[in-house]
Order: C-alpha cells, then sequence, then structure tokens
C-alpha cells in the first residue's frame, strides 16, 4: 500500500486530463484505492502476456478482485459508496473473457504510477509559482510543464502497450490462419456453410485482422500524436530556459530571480528520455510496416528535436562579473543540464573565448567566430558531475583578460560603452547518439576596462543593458531611449538591492530625480517622457562635473556604507529638490530639520534646517555635506547630537529620541569641555597620534581658542579626545 500512500499525495498536483488516462473507465481509481493493499501485493510483473497458459491465474485474479470489492461494498456504511462499487463490480465482470487484459491494465496502472514517483519530489509540481512577466507579458504557468510530461509519458506507454497488443494479435492471427487451413478444401478457398466450426474460425480470423488494423493505425496516430506534443513541450521549455537567462540579467537591477535549476534540469533529462522512446518506437514500426514517407518525417522531426535540445542545455550558472578589468582574476561556472546523460569515457572540455557584440550577433546565423579579440587566460574547464547535487558543470576559477582589441568607435562613443561577451563551447556525445554534438552559450554582456576610474560608467552602460533590452533581441541590441516610468522602476530597484533595504524610493525622491535628469521643473503625468542614454551618463548634469549616473551611483554607495539603518527606517528624506525643501519647511518652527542627499557633492549627505536669519526671521539652511570620509570618523547619529540649532527632524520628532539609538557617546561637547579644561592636558606630553576627525579637530579649536591655549595644547587635548 505505500505506494498509493505515496500517489495519493500527488493526486491534487495532477490534471484532471492525466487522472483519466491513468486510470482508465475500465478499471476506475475507487478501485485502486479500496483494493490497494491486495492490488500492491500481487506479483503482476510475472505474467507473461504471451502466454495462454496462464489465463487461469489471470482469472483466479480477477475473482479474487470481483470478492473483495463485493465485500468492501458489503461493509461500506455509505449507501451512495455501496451502490457505486456495486455498479464498478458488475462492470468490471467484462474481464471474464479477457482476465489477461486486467493483468495488462492493472500492470501498466503501476507502472505508470512509478514512474511519476520515480521523479523527484519537486518534479511532480516542478514549476508552482508566481507566472512570470517580461515585459509585461505573463509568460506560461510553470506547473504546465507538470502536466505536459505527464501527458507525454503516459502517451509513449500507450504506444508500447499498443505495440505489444499489435504483436499479440500478430501471433494470434498467425496462430488462427493455422489452424484453418486444413478446414479449406482443396478444389477452393471458400468456406463450406455445412462447417460451422470452419465458419467460426473464418470469422475469428477476420476479426482478429480488423483489430490488427485497428491497432495498426492507432499505433502511427498515436506516434504522430506524441511527436507533435514533445515539440510543443520542448518549446515550452526552451522558452523557460530562455526566460530563466532573461530573469538572470534583470537581477542585475535588484529585480527578483530564482536561479534553481533543477526543475529545468529534470524536465530535460524528461524529454530526452521521451525522444528516445519514440525514437525507438518509430524504428519499429518502419520494420513492421515498411518505411513510409511519413515514418521518415518522424524520424527526422525527432532527430532536429534530440540536436535543439542537447544545444539548448547550456547554461551559465554563474556569469562573469558585467564589468572587468584586465589583469585582474574572475571566476564564472557553465553547467549542462543533461550532464547525467553524457556519455562516460573522454572528459568534455568547456573552452571560453571573449567575443564583440558584432560577433555575438553572428552565432545566431551560425558563424562560429575565428577572430581572436582578447587574450584569455585559463579558458578551459572540465565539465565535472556532482553526484551529491546532481549537477554537471564547469568552474572558471581564475580567468583573466590579458589584452583586449577594441572595435573602431563611433562618435562620441567611449571604451565604456563597448560591449562584449565569453563565449563558451564543447563537443557533448548523449548516451544513445551517435555523433558528438557542438553545444554553444554566450555570457551576459560585459564591458572591459583598463583602470579602476573606468568602472562607474561601465557600470552604468551595464545597467542600461540589464534595465531596458528586450527578450530574445539581438545581441546585444538596446534602445537609445526608454520612458520615465522604466528608469523609475530601474533606479528604485537597484537602489534597494545595492542598499539591502526594503525601502525602495517614494514618489517625492522619483520626481526629485526626474527633474535633475530632465533638467526643469516638471508637474502632470511625465511617466512616459523619454530619458535618452546621454541624459543618463554621457551629459554632466547644469553647473556640475559629473553626470546623473555618477551622482546617483555615489549616493547608492554611500547609503550602503553609511546610512543603511538610517535609510530604512525612513530618517533620511533623500532625494528633494530645493523647491519641495521651502514648502514642506517654511512654515516649521526654528531646529526643524531633515536629512537630503548634496546636490552638488557625489556621495555626500546634508542637513537642510530651519535657523534664524540675519534680519530676525527665519530661513532655511543647509549644512556643509557630510561625505563616506566624515562618516567614518564620527557616524551621522554622533553629528547631528553635536549640532546645537537643529532639534526635530522633521515634521516634528525630537532628534534625541529619534536618533537615540544611533548615538555612541564620544565626541559630546560637555565631554570636550571638561577635557579642554582639565590641567592633566599638560601632562599628556608622551601621547601623540594623527588626528583624523576635521570636525572634532575644529570643535577642540574654537573651545581651546577662546581660552588662548597654545597650538600643542589644543593638539593634545584632540588627541586624548580621540
Amino acid at each position: 500500500m505505500a505506494l498509493w500512500m505515496q500517489i495519493s499525495q500527488q493526486l491534487p498536483h495532477l490534471t484532471n486530463q492525466t487522472l483519466n488516462e491513468l486510470y482508465p473507465d475500465t478499471f476506475p481509481i475507487d478501485v485502486r484505492h479500496y483494493l490497494a493493499n491486495w492490488i500492491e501485493e500481487q506479483r503482476w510483473e510475472d505474467f507473461d502476456l504471451d502466454n495462454a497458459e496462464q489465463e487461469p491465474l489471470a482469472r483466479r485474479l480477477l475473482d479474487q478482485m470481483l470478492e473483495l470489492l463485493h465485500e468492501v461494498a458489503f461493509h461500506n456504511p455509505n449507501v451512495v459508496e455501496r451502490v457505486k462499487l456495486q455498479h464498478i463490480s458488475r462492470n468490471m465482470s467484462v474481464f471474464q473473457t479477457q482476465p489477461m487484459q486486467l493483468v495488462r491494465t492493472v500492470r501498466d496502472i503501476l507502472r505508470k504510477e512509478r514512474h511519476l514517483l520515480g521523479q523527484p519530489t519537486k518534479a511532480l509540481s516542478p514549476f508552482q509559482q508566481i507566472p512570470a512577466q517580461i515585459n509585461g507579458t505573463t509568460q506560461p504557468p510553470r506547473e504546465a510543464s507538470n502536466h505536459d510530461v505527464d501527458a507525454l509519458v503516459l502517451k509513449v506507454l500507450d504506444i508500447q502497450t499498443c505495440r505489444q497488443q499489435i504483436h499479440q494479435l500478430q501471433e494470434e492471427l498467425n496462430w488462427e490462419k493455422q489452424e484453418a487451413e486444413p478446414m479449406q478444401g482443396t478444389k477452393s478457398n471458400e468456406l463450406d456453410a455445412t462447417h460451422p466450426d470452419q465458419v467460426t474460425k473464418q470469422n475469428r480470423i477476420t476479426q482478429l485482422d480488423y483489430n490488427y488494423q485497428v491497432c495498426a493505425k492507432k499505433r502511427v496516430q498515436l506516434l504522430q500524436e506524441a511527436v507533435c506534443s514533445l515539440e510543443q513541450c520542448q518549446t515550452r521549455l526552451i522558452q523557460r530556459i530562455k526566460s530563466w537567462r532573461w530573469e538572470q540579467l534583470r537581477s542585475t537591477i535588484g529585480l527578483a530571480f530564482d536561479d534553481n535549476l533543477v526543475p529545468l534540469q529534470t524536465w530535460c533529462e524528461q524529454l530526452l528520455g521521451v525522444n528516445s522512446n519514440l525514437r525507438q518506437e518509430v524504428m519499429l514500426v518502419k520494420r513492421d510496416h515498411g518505411s513510409a514517407e511519413h515514418f521518415h518525417q518522424l524520424e527526422e522531426n525527432l532527430n532536429r528535436l534530440l540536436q535543439t535540445l542537447i544545444q539548448s542545455s547550456l547554461v551559465v550558472e554563474k556569469q562573469p562579473p558585467q564589468v572587468i578589468k584586465t589583469q585582474s582574476k574572475f571566476s564564472s561556472s557553465v553547467r549542462y543540464l543533461l550532464g547525467e546523460k553524457m556519455a562516460p569515457g573522454k572528459p568534455v572540455v568547456l573552452k571560453a573565448q571573449i567575443i564583440t557584440e558584432s560577433q555575438a550577433r553572428n552565432l545566431g546565423q551560425g558563424v562560429i567566430p575565428t577572430e581572436n579579440v582578447g587574450e584569455l587566460i585559463n579558458s578551459t574547464a572540465i565539465l565535472e558531475h556532482n553526484t551529491a547535487s546532481k549537477s554537471t558543470c564547469a568552474t572558471f576559477r581564475n580567468m583573466s583578460i590579458r589584452k583586449i582589441k577594441r572595435a573602431d568607435r563611433k562618435g562620441s562613443e567611449s571604451v565604456t560603452e563597448e560591449k562584449f561577451a565569453l563565449l563558451f563551447t564543447a563537443e557533448i556525445t548523449i548516451t544513445g547518439c551517435e555523433s558528438p554534438y557542438i553545444v554553444q552559450m554566450i555570457s551576459l554582456p560585459v564591458v572591459v576596462i583598463v583602470h579602476g576610474s573606468q568602472e562607474n560608467n561601465a557600470m552604468a552602460t551595464i545597467i542600461w543593458d540589464c534595465a531596458f533590452s528586450e527578450p530574445n533581441r539581438i545581441p546585444f541590441v538596446v534602445p537609445e531611449r526608454v520612458p520615465w516610468s522604466q528608469m523609475c522602476e530601474a533606479l528604485s530597484s537597484k537602489f534597494m538591492s545595492e542598499v539591502q533595504t526594503s525601502r525602495g524610493l517614494n514618489g517625492y525622491n522619483l520626481h526629485c530625480l526626474a527633474q535633475k535628469i530632465f533638467d526643469k521643473d516638471i508637474s502632470g503625468d511625465f511617466n512616459n517622457m523619454p530619458v535618452s542614454w546621454a541624459q543618463f551618463n554621457k551629459e554632466v548634469l547644469p553647473g556640475r562635473n559629473f553626470t546623473f549616473w555618477q551622482w546617483f551611483e555615489g549616493v547608492i554607495d554611500l547609503t550602503k556604507k553609511c546610512l543603511k539603518a538610517y535609510w530604512s527606517e525612513g530618517l533620511i528624506f533623500g532625494f528633494i529638490g530645493k523647491q519641495h525643501l521651502h514648502v514642506i519647511l517654511q512654515n516649521k518652527p526654528s531646529g526643524t530639520f531633515l536629512l537630503r542627499f548634496s546636490d552638488s557633492e557625489i556621495g555626500g549627505i546634508t542637513i537642510a534646517y530651519v535657523g534664524p536669519s540675519e534680519s530676525g526671521g527665519r530661513k532655511i539652511q543647509n549644512i556643509q555635506p557630510f561625505t563616506k570620509k566624515d562618516l567614518d570618523s564620527a557616524g551621522l547619529g554622533d553629528r547631528i547630537r553635536d549640532i546645537s540649532c537643529i532639534s526635530h527632524v522633521y515634521p516634528d520628532l525630537p532628534k534625541d529620541e529619534v536618533f537615540k539609538k544611533f548615538y555612541t557617546g564620544k565626541y559630546t561637547r560637555l565631554n570636550m569641555e571638561r577635557l579642554v579644561q582639565d590641567e592633566r592636558l599638560t601632562h599628556c606630553r608622551s601621547i601623540d597620534v594623527t588626528i583624523t576627525d576635521s570636525i572634532l579637530v575644529l570643535k577642540v579649536t574654537w573651545f581651546l581658542k577662546k581660552a588662548q591655549w597654545p597650538y600643542n595644547m589644543i593638539k593634545r587635548a584632540a588627541t586624548v579626545l580621540l
């Protein structure tokens, strides 16, 4: 009963069509359920279905089954179930004339169940998750693949059963014809109506011949349907592999990506098995019925599908860095989803080479790159199988680009806008296939730099490519302009991903960024306003010496390294234009402040606050921005604590309540006053360290200059304080 307990847990995941094919009308699921223990105890596999001598044993099993059904029905307290079981028992009496058919039916059901449970648990429902979306287009639900494969397996089993039936019918037909020969007259082959046995025998031959023709026709039809279904299922598989690569590309800007390849590997292996079985069935049908044209077509279709599957199963599991500096080490790993099916013997060597954008484009036309555009070190690896993870991978651990050949650039195009890729190639032989296949796969686009100062601009090229390229594009075509709404999604996703925070950019932030990149006040619906690559990272911002991306990336870096907790808790307003800043602070009392990213400096955060004006009124002022260097020496919380002119963070929260958790106890004004007044400072001649905190030095200097202390005493006071 163990088999039924396992399969019954999977019944909710199977479609109605799959259930109907698994449990036919002649043997409904109710029988499998109520007699599960008895069914699994019998030795169905021991039967030789072509041996008529075993029919009495098969009939005894049928009698036992019917008796057990009567007993279950008699003891069932549910009237509806009792009547249903009695009805099923009467219907199953049809097996009385064909007891071996019962054996065949039960055996096939158990085989199908074992086949389903022989797959990994996830393979029974391998793709149950939210449908993927690519540019707003919903992809087919992943659970559809489970039904596709189930249906294919059942079709193959039906074809095999049909072949066995044809074989049995052929043997019976040959036997009946042999038996009928002595009964026929020597002068004529016509039947003698006075001999009923001869008429019965001939009718039997006619019926067997008819059944044979029906089965043969059904066999060919099932083969054609199975090959067509295999092609449809494989098309969906390849589309899913492409979607996986697309999601991997989009993960560069922080979008969610499930990198689990086990379901796809299972799917590939299943389709390879189905293809192998169907090719065998086509060979057998050609042997039995001759080499008709449509059999040749089926064979060609299966060979074409096999080649496509083998060549589509190479995946770059771990991409190389998308910005690669020459003379620097980097790694990558490539996985072959049909690795367990590779022919044993000679190791499979995977080779990597760097190719240009135009060479990547020509790959789609079947043109293999011959020109070497870059010298790649440690560019070979062996495809090795890991029995624990059941994966077959080639890992490149210490690759390096020694030198690169640049293409002729157009106009103002810079070296950081030129895209390359790594091409991985191997010659693979699959078990059961006579000839090896050349398989290839390219990496995501990479930008090759020679100096660290180029990294920021190179990353801008990658961000634009990953955020705005279309699925199934020609490598590596990307639009020159995109709607602002797409830019918003990319900026917010990248910010959240890099900072590792769940708080993204709100409407105020994005409106400020739009005003900055478009260099004008914006109102109304501006989501469809086009943003160009030049506005993103070629043209410098007005009055600045840096581009929009250089400035935005500096904010990301500062927030990631120094401000993550402040940002995640909503203590940093972030991106806000000066006009909006004046609107929200103009009616606030003096001492109200907020934290905003600096407009004038890359990677800076400033404090905007309401303070007194020279005329006795109020005005909004900005403290000089703090950079990463400043915040490394004293955190933002301590700096906010020590600025006396700010008291309440916007809208009206006391700063000591909000930022108290970020105070460290260092550099308090009271401590500095006490230290500079302490006469023991005059005895600290042995202490002499470099003063790194410029803000601290300025404060100590102010106290000591007021007391007219000499410079060496200022230095000693600061030293003790540090």
